[in-house]
């Protein structure tokens, strides 16, 4: 029996059965079910099954926290459920009516959609800015020419990781939109062979010249308008001709516009984007970081810190460095660390200990679900000290600049490489050592102190 078979079968039941199921996807720690009918799903029982650390209601989903084995419970879950990917059941007549639409619905729909998009993506995003990293280490610290046959070709590999955004993201997208995910990567190839092009042109109309190599928003765009042309085409092209004639059309229609009006259009956005974070960086991160790196546990609870990563990947593809979403992180993850250590180290209890113990070293290495849900949520006045580490360490990240070259990733003292500069400059390196100790000491004093006050001696 495998290691998430019988949590399997229980969170089947619990939600339901699979008729009332309409999606089922997952992120880097979290199993996410869409459901039909929210009467029909237990979620107090789901809390209390094997193996769930923690739970996240959303709009029409359970976010079933599991941790950095998620990738093993979904698809361990799509073998007991017999739910296939490809699958999007239709709602039937008993379904709930839709939430009401504000600004947060929208909000949490864009997060949604956004680690949909690129939390498949995110392996080959880390893994080719770690080679890149340990390209650079060898290159600055030890003696390897950076024209050497090692060096060389780590930096494919890298490469290999970052230009093609373009076909990875339009991959992505298109399989979160229930399309043929292939015409999604078919489109981001164009964009990648039509980068930087010179002289085409489209039955008379100029194709502006525009770098399309990880690039994330001219994709997008494009892959938006083709979900609309292939959901037209559908319901005016003869079924016996489907299957050829609409991957043509669709590709005769969308490759145009996006190369002519849609990629010129996010490429600026993008620009914007990326200049606007170093300004506002520079100028006001002072108040900015300790604010954030306080507030993103919040976000990683409600799903909205998969927001900020195409603001990160867009920010290190047009300025080289991101100034504040992994930096933020990193402060954060290493103060829920600090926190569950603390309370680990105020417990009695040999079993909560070691435990807790464990889930706060998970956490300072960067995967911070299991501690927050597992040892500080249900101790509020734990997270007080949190925030105290999180301001004081962020203060020191947002006077001093801490900066960040590697796109994704859980960011904590295992990726100290994330932080390493590609000119060989030991200064944002010995940064982020300064802000981790600064992180963790802090939350730890502070946690124990607030423990120490506020708690009955020899707690269990």
């Amino acid at each position: 029996m495998a290691k998430y078979t019988e949590m399997a079968k229980g969170v089947l039941n619990d939600v339901g059965g699979l008729s009332n199921i309409k999606f089922v996807e997952h992120c880097a720690t979290r199993l996410r079910i869409h459901y039909i009918n929210k009467n029909k799903v237990d979620i107090e029982a789901l809390k209390k099954e094997d193996k769930v650390v923690g739970l996240v209601e959303k709009a029409g989903q359970v976010q079933i926290i599991i941790g950095p084995e998620v990738n093993d419970a979904y698809n361990e879950f799509l073998d007991i459920s017999g739910f296939k990917p490809t699958d999007d059941h239709t709602i039937s007549d008993t379904a709930e009516e839709p939430e009401e639409k504000n600004f947060m619905y929208y909000l949490n729909v864009f997060g949604n959609k956004c680690a949909a998009i690129f939390m498949p993506i995110i392996p080959a995003m880390i893994t080719g800015g770690l080679i890149l990293a340990i390209k650079n280490l060898l290159v600055n610290y030890f003696g390897y020419s950076a024209d050497s046959g090692t060096a060389l070709l780590l930096l494919n590999i890298f490469t290999a990781g970052f230009s093609f955004f373009p076909v990875w993201i339009g991959y992505s997208f298109a399989k979160s939109l229930r399309m043929e995910p292939i015409m999604g990567g078919f489109l981001g190839a164009v964009l990648y062979v039509c980068s930087d092009a010179q002289g085409l042109d489209f039955l008379g109309i100029a194709v502006p010249t525009v770098t399309y190599q990880s690039s994330v928003l001219p994709v997008i765009l494009g892959v938006a308008v083709m979900y609309w042309v292939d959901k037209g085409l559908k319901k005016i092209i003869p079924e016996m001709f489907i299957y050829f004639l609409k991957p043509i059309l669709t590709m005769i229609i969308v490759v145009p516009i996006t190369l002519i009006v849609l990629g010129p259009i996010g490429t600026q956005l993008s620009n914007a984007v990326g200049y606007g974070i170093q300004s506002v960086m520079s100028i006001a991160g002072w108040i900015a970081m300790p604010i954030l790196s306080a507030l993103y546990p919040y976000m990683v609870m409600l799903g909205l810190d998969k927001a900020f990563t195409p603001i990160m990947a867009q920010s290190i593809a047009e300025i080289g460095y991101d100034p504040f979403n992994m930096v933020m992180g990193l402060v954060s993850n290493l103060c829920v660390g600090g926190s569950a250590l603390a309370v680990a180290f105020h417990l009695k209890d040999k079993a909560q200990k070691g435990m807790i113990s464990s889930f706060g070293i998970t956490a300072l290495c960067g995967v911070t679900e299991p501690a927050f849900y597992g040892s500080l949520i249900m101790r509020p006045k734990c997270l007080i000290g949190t925030a105290i580490g999180a301001v004081c360490a962020g203060l020191v990240a947002g006077i001093f600049g801490l900066q960040n070259y590697v796109v994704g990733g859980c960011p904590g003292l295992l990726s100290f490489f994330y932080f390493l500069p590609a000119d060989g400059s030991t200064g944002n390196i010995i940064l982020y050592f300064v802000v981790s100790i600064v992180a963790i000491i802090v939350s730890f004093l502070a946690t124990t102190i607030i423990l120490k006050k506020t708690s009955p001696v020899g707690e269990k």
